[in-house]
């Protein structure tokens, strides 16, 4: 049962904070009873969009209260270790979520089984653009161990999913560095992604379409096409990534290595010969 709005025992540290103070606030109407695992849902739902577009300091959870039509008391009844443990459960539920869609179909070669783990990938930001902002956008006070060690486990997963997919067992130095840049390549394309489509349509939680570095469908060929070339370049250096390189670009994935390599060598020799007279 929620606790009744009258009742506040809670210490004055959890005072209301500068994202409260931006906006007048709303008087409360009466609370709804809800189910002990909907109300944790709701309120964590709500955490997650505050903490996506604030930075979690100047967040209170008299504000995640308001925004959720409960009382603070409520809250902690809910998270008695307060607005940390609270984040912290914003941030596993954004990652849990995350890392179930690193899912590849059976055909294809690697390159369109990347493709359609990236699908997935952007489907989550553009579903849920609350929940990964407040994952991946860190530089806060409230980061601790924890939190990082979140953030890393959904990295881990994508890292693993990756490997899978080019049928790597046991990666090399050269190998993991490669994988590893190229997701974070693929983070910063995402949220840059976010924040223009956020520009476009100002008080949107959810992007979709265009965005100013192009709609999510052209982020999936060209980030698929990056991880090609990253690679082509790493196997100039590394044995292994020059052997996977050729397993990519064979069989299901030639016509991907083909088209990449063509339009490659079309700039390339565009480039060589020089400006136009």
């Amino acid at each position: 049962m929620d606790v009744p709005a009258a009742v506040d025992p809670v210490p004055a540290d959890a005072a209301a904070g500068p994202a409260a103070a931006r906006a007048p606030r709303a008087r409360r109407g009466p609370y709804r009873r809800l189910p002990v695992e909907q109300r944790r849902e709701q309120l964590i739902a709500v955490a997650l969009e505050l903490f996506s577009r604030h930075p979690p300091e100047e967040v209170s959870l008299d504000d995640v209260a308001l925004a959720a039509g409960a009382s603070r008391p409520l809250v902690y009844r809910y998270f008695p270790g307060g607005k940390q443990q609270l984040y912290e459960a914003a941030l596993r539920t954004a990652a849990d979520e995350l890392s179930s869609r690193f899912t590849a179909p059976v055909d294809g070669g690697p390159a369109e089984r990347l493709g359609h783990v990236l699908d997935q990938y952007f489907g989550f930001v553009d579903e849920h653009a609350a929940g990964y902002g407040a994952l991946l956008r860190g530089g806060s006070v409230a980061e601790t161990e924890r939190t990082s060690a979140i953030v890393d486990e959904v990295r881990r997963a994508a890292h693993r999913s990756i490997l899978e997919q080019l049928l790597v067992k046991d990666p090399g130095p050269r190998l993991l560095l490669l994988v590893r840049s190229w997701i974070a390549v693929v983070e910063t394309a995402a949220l840059t992604w976010l924040d223009d489509a956020r520009r476009d349509s100002p008080g949107e939680a959810s992007p979709a379409g265009e965005a100013g570095v192009g709609s999510a469908a052209e982020l999936r060929d060209w980030l698929v096409d990056e991880f090609v070339a990253m690679f082509a370049v790493s196997a100039l250096h590394d044995p292994q990534s020059q052997r996977v390189l050729r397993s990519m670009l064979t069989g299901a994935g030639a016509e991907t290595g083909a088209r990449l390599v063509a339009r490659l060598g079309s700039l390339l020799t565009g480039a060589a010969a020089g400006p136009p007279a």
